[in-house]
């Protein structure tokens, strides 16, 4: 019985192919590449790693992360050095539209702030206006007018950044630049900039933004009661010469 039984085996060994030899292995019918390809195909559900549970993930995963705290605002930050700034005079352009002379007109879609020189002509200022769902429409007069105004960002804009510091003295580094016009009791200002580049563009919360020399030019012209009209566009049939140049050096 035993020489048969070694018989067959001798057989079975005799009868397997090359290519079956080369995968036979110590540790199973099939070598490690055929192995592989199997676990790959049909994930073993027994794994040596260990599980997240075990390492204490999940409660790491779990935990809420700490709100982060705001900054805390700086009360006064220094604006500057206030250099002497010479005014310019832009460019007059013919502009058809009944205003008195003296008068502003502010063309929010165009950009540009007129002062009426005569009924038909204007001195045009290029201009940087309020950003998408900060524009506005109206008529104010001029309250008041400032040399490198202080500026006390409003409580609606520290809301959205409140890293702002709470007030700022005038100066080459305060964003309203070296002259302030007010209007009326509201919190809008004709402004100067030392960001020259967002001039003819949608920039800011609401104020007009102009050229520090350019600004320095129109406060020359205007006093207290000087009225100003903000509209979204000039007037249908309005005669004028665009003058907006974006980032214009002055």
């Amino acid at each position: 019985m035993k020489s048969r039984y070694y018989a067959g085996v001798l057989a079975v060994m005799t009868m397997t192919s090359p290519a079956m030899a080369d995968s036979l292995s110590l540790y199973g019918v099939w070598g490690e590449g055929s192995q592989l390809k199997k676990s790959q195909q049909q994930p073993s559900q027994f794994s040596l790693k260990p599980s997240p549970q075990k390492l204490g993930l999940t409660a790491l995963a779990l935990k809420p992360s700490k709100p982060k705290t705001p900054p805390k605002p700086v009360e006064l930050a220094e604006g500057g050095a206030q250099p002497p700034i010479a005014g310019k005079a832009p460019a007059i352009v013919p502009l058809d539209v009944e205003y008195a002379p003296g008068e502003i007109v502010i063309d929010t879609s165009g950009r540009t702030l007129y002062f009426m020189v005569s009924t038909k002509q204007a001195y045009a200022y290029p201009i940087a206006v309020g950003k998408p769902g900060f524009t506005w429409t109206g008529t104010e007069a001029v309250s008041k007018i400032v040399d490198w105004p202080e500026w006390m960002p409003p409580d609606e804009m520290r809301e959205r950044r409140p890293e702002l510091p709470l007030k700022m003295t005038g100066g080459i580094n305060n964003p309203l630049g070296a002259k302030a016009i007010y209007l009326g009791t509201t919190l809008y200002r004709i402004h100067g900039t030392n960001a020259g580049d967002s001039i003819g563009t949608a920039a800011s919360s609401g104020c007009f933004r102009m050229h520090n020399a350019h600004v320095v030019h129109l406060a020359s012209l205007v006093n207290t009661g000087t009225v100003v009209h903000v509209l979204k566009s000039l007037p249908k049939g309005a005669k004028f010469k665009s003058v907006m140049v974006k980032g214009e050096n002055i």
